[in-house]
């Protein structure tokens, strides 16, 4: 009976003359079409109907005039998109070889050039990094006196070293050299970059360091950080779109998105040029990006030596001090393993991230100070599309503050220029409305309301910005933590 059944049926296929249709696979323009009308806040509250927002509004309520994306699935880049414009008030149109300010991306792409020196032997990372230095030392002071700086230390943000991020330098400043942007030495615009907790202790974010690991590598090499980085990393990557010349080479100008504000006006001479190149120097696609996470993952699974061995790759992916490995940052584990990092530049906000167990990743790029929260929404959707494992928004059920814990809070922050890529601060403005309380910034943080997750623990699920609570005397704040850096209160 059931050959017979099989039989039947085949001889119908036959008659049809053609086997039976299967759904064919969705385009990209489709896939594309699903993932830009379904961008979704990095915060949810619990028992709430989730919301969803298409890519245009979200450009049009943070102004953001342009973004770009990159998608790799199965091992391999299957579309890169550009949406918007390069500069608004003109027909110049976002694609997916405009390029970008990397911002602190570079890091990571820099961290492979120092690693290839390692294995090489012309750098080593558990020696004093001033053992490598020539033209600048680290000065000792007391808490170097057991434990020393050094590279591994550095690319994993563990040296007790300070400066957390830079401003760059507007068009016609003047550059300052690297030493004496690490002496704070003008025409420097950010203080001296020093040790100031012990070397290994904690974990602490230092675009100051990563300045000192530029140095070591230009100081072994003796050439230009632009140079070294195209021979040793953009060129054998096949990173055509890159670059780490600052300011930007005259042969790419007209070919990078223009930064903004987050009130939309330009950055003044269109974007900052910044000498501190391996921190936050890099010009460069999604695309290209990557390519590098592509290839970081191929050598840790020991199928390519393009850059780095199988054993050197393996430990830049391997936690150094959480959440740090050598350059990238790592999150979860086994399947849903994966290493990214954001960028910060005056202008643009961008980042990368990527799946190596899987094969499936994403760079987004901004040309504004407001991109971060568009960019974190479009991850979000992607993660949907594409299926990335345990990676979706966070889930929170915010608790009932009392009317006077309200009124305590609001007030004016100092808000540091390094800690949002910008040459001068601002002031964090907490409000109170209504009996809710409201976060903003001026050209940085757009109004939106924050919830308490405790008595002294704050969120705004528009944009994911967190807070902490240092309490002052007699019930008042006396300052806001915003990871790690400390927010003082104004005017109390």
């Amino acid at each position: 009976m059931r050959i017979t059944s099989i039989l039947l049926l085949a001889g119908a296929l036959v008659a049809c003359g053609k086997p039976a249709a299967t759904p064919s696979a969705p385009s990209a323009d489709e896939v594309i079409g699903r993932v830009t009308a379904d961008l979704r806040p990095a915060i949810v509250i619990k028992g709430e109907a989730p919301k969803k927002f298409t890519l245009a509004e979200r450009m049009a309520l943070y102004k953001v005039p342009g973004v770009s994306i990159a998608l790799v699935d199965s091992g391999r880049i299957v579309w890169a998109r550009g949406f918007g414009l390069k500069e608004v008030g003109t027909a110049d149109s976002v694609g997916p070889t405009t390029l970008f300010q990397a911002a602190s991306i570079s890091k990571p792409v820099a961290a492979t050039a120092m690693l290839h020196l390692v294995e090489e032997g012309k750098l080593a990372l558990d020696v004093p990094v001033n053992d490598y230095l020539k033209s600048w030392k680290v000065p000792d002071n007391k808490f170097t006196a057991k434990e020393k700086v050094t590279l591994r230390r550095i690319v994993a943000h563990h040296a007790g070293l300070t400066v957390h991020g830079f401003p760059g330098y507007a068009q016609g400043d003047s550059i300052p050299t690297v030493p004496q942007i690490l002496d704070g030495a003008k025409p420097a615009n950010t203080a001296a970059v020093r040790v100031d907790t012990t070397p290994g202790a904690v974990w602490s974010y230092s675009g100051g360091g990563i300045t000192i690991e530029q140095l070591a590598m230009t100081d072994v090499t003796g050439e230009s950080f632009p140079a070294l980085l195209k021979r040793l990393v953009l060129d054998p990557i096949g990173m055509t779109n890159s670059g780490y010349d600052q300011p930007l080479s005259a042969a790419k100008r007209g070919q990078e998105a223009v930064g903004y504000k987050g009130d939309g006006s330009m950055i003044a001479g269109r974007w900052h040029t910044y000498p501190e190149m391996a921190a936050a120097g890099l010009w460069t696609t999604p695309t290209d990006l990557l390519k590098w996470a592509m290839e970081i993952t191929a050598a840790r699974a020991g199928k390519s030596t393009k850059v780095l061995s199988q054993k050197m790759a393996t430990e830049m992916l391997t936690v150094q001090k959480a959440p740090s490995g050598l350059g990238p940052m790592l999150h979860a584990s086994g399947r849903a393993f994966y290493f990214e990092h954001g960028g910060s530049n005056e202008g643009y906000r961008c980042e990368v991230m990527y799946f190596p167990e899987i094969g499936r990743g994403a760079a987004v790029m901004t040309n504004s100070d407001a991109g971060s929260a568009v960019a974190q929404e479009i991850l979000y959707a992607l993660a949907a599309e594409y299926h990335w494992p345990d990676y979706a928004p966070r889930e929170i059920e915010p608790v009932a503050l009392d009317s006077a814990a309200v009124l305590a809070l609001a007030g004016a922050y100092t808000l540091p220029g390094a800690l949002i890529g910008r040459a001068k601060g601002s002031e964090l403005v907490i409000s109170a409305e209504g009996g809710k309380l409201y976060a903003a910034a001026t050209d940085v943080i757009p109004k939106s309301e924050i919830v308490s997750l405790s008595p002294t623990k704050l969120l705004a699920p528009a944009t994911g910005l967190e807070l902490t609570v240092i309490p002052g005397k007699n019930g008042r704040v006396a300052a806001i933590d915003i990871g790690g850096t400390r927010l003082s209160r104004k005017g109390k």
